[in-house]
């Protein structure tokens, strides 16, 4: 916990000073607090820093693509000269972005996972999967992760503004 917080706390004074004016400066501490009611719920003092990267990056502003390499990236495993992502890193995957809608009682059942790595899997003779395969399931919006484009594109269109006038 101490490591993500001194982390969050080098990200947001970045930012700030990237910024200026635009960040809270209890950002940090903000952000903490979400990272623990989704990842330690029984109050250990423990979140995974693979899993605390991962809602960072999926509540970050970049793209849905940026976002998809960086979650490969997380959970893939070297396998010779390729990276993969197997079935279980996957499975850790969805489960710990499935926290993010779950700490607001949104988040799905254990049998939406296995079914969406399932779908991943279809028709997949290995015990893994390389970037590009991942990075097509992904794009196909499984419904395990249906939120992670919608609240992106809620994003994006924050900042459209139209020319139009009401009466």
């Amino acid at each position: 916990m101490q490591q993500i917080s001194r982390m969050l706390m080098k990200l947001f004074h970045r930012a700030r000073l990237e910024k200026p004016g635009q960040v809270d400066p209890r950002a940090a501490e903000f952000t903490l607090s979400l990272l623990v009611a989704m990842y330690d719920r029984s109050g250990t003092g423990y979140v995974k820093t693979r899993a605390a990267a991962a809602a960072l990056v999926s509540l970050s502003g970049d793209t849905l693509l940026a976002k998809y390499r960086a979650f490969f990236q997380f959970y893939a495993v070297p396998d010779g000269k390729a990276t993969l992502i197997t079935r279980s890193a996957l499975r850790s995957l969805l489960t710990d972005l499935n926290q993010i809608p779950a700490v607001v009682g949104e988040g799905c059942t254990l049998s939406c996972v296995e079914i969406a790595i399932h779908d991943c899997f279809h028709g997949v003779l290995n015990a893994a999967i390389v970037e590009e395969k991942f990075l097509s399931w992904m794009r196909s919006e499984p419904a395990v992760l249906l939120w992670l484009p919608i609240c992106y594109r809620l994003s994006a269109t924050e900042m459209v503004s139209h020319q139009a006038r009401c009466r």
